[in-house]
């Protein structure tokens, strides 16, 4: 049996090979090295928030393009869960930049589109004879369902004849029909 000295001397030995910690213990969250240079703490910091603010601005633009279509607003993964380095955060930051901007010029030119759209019904609607067989559909504003205004002669052949138009705006979308019984 060892005697009291040995055993204080082992454990003072195993102590400072396992780092002050005894056997089972979980180390404490500073016995593990930070990822990150304390330097480049702050870049980071700037850049996670730059970075934050974007997607918040790629969301909010997907949101005020409803019920438009063809517009892309996925981000990409880098891959599992880890930590990007600083060159990665930048080419993020940097994507999520342009993504942003040509996402704005999209829902700019698609919304200065539109709107010229719905002036050109409310002139249609002022003098359909100006506008004859002019088609204009919800999807053309920027609108859900199957409305459309189009300018037609009143009347049939009659009505194109005599100059007579007007526009008809459909009830939108036709009913589902079933199978042909004959």
């Amino acid at each position: 049996m060892p005697d009291v000295g040995e055993g204080a001397v082992l454990a003072e030995h195993d102590a400072a090979v396992s780092g002050g910690l005894r056997r089972g213990a979980v180390p404490p969250f500073d016995a593990f090295p930070p990822h990150t240079r304390p330097e480049e703490r702050p870049a980071r910091r700037t850049l996670l928030d730059q970075i934050e603010r974007l997607e918040g601005e790629l969301s909010s633009l997907f949101v005020s393009t409803w019920p438009r279509k063809g517009f892309e607003f996925s981000v990409p993964s880098q891959g599992g869960p880890r930590m990007l380095l600083l060159s990665e955060l930048e080419i993020l930051r940097d994507d999520l930049a342009e993504r942003v901007d040509h996402a704005r010029r999209s829902l700019s030119d698609r919304t200065y589109v539109e709107e010229r759209h719905r002036a050109r019904i409310e002139e249609m609607l002022l003098d359909p004879s100006k506008h004859k067989w002019v088609r204009i559909t919800n999807e053309d504003i920027g609108e859900p369902g199957c409305k459309h205004w189009h300018v037609r002669p009143r009347w049939g052949i009659l009505g194109f004849l005599m100059n007579w138009w007007r526009v008809r705006i459909s009830s939108g979308c036709p009913l589902a029909r079933g199978a042909d019984p004959h």
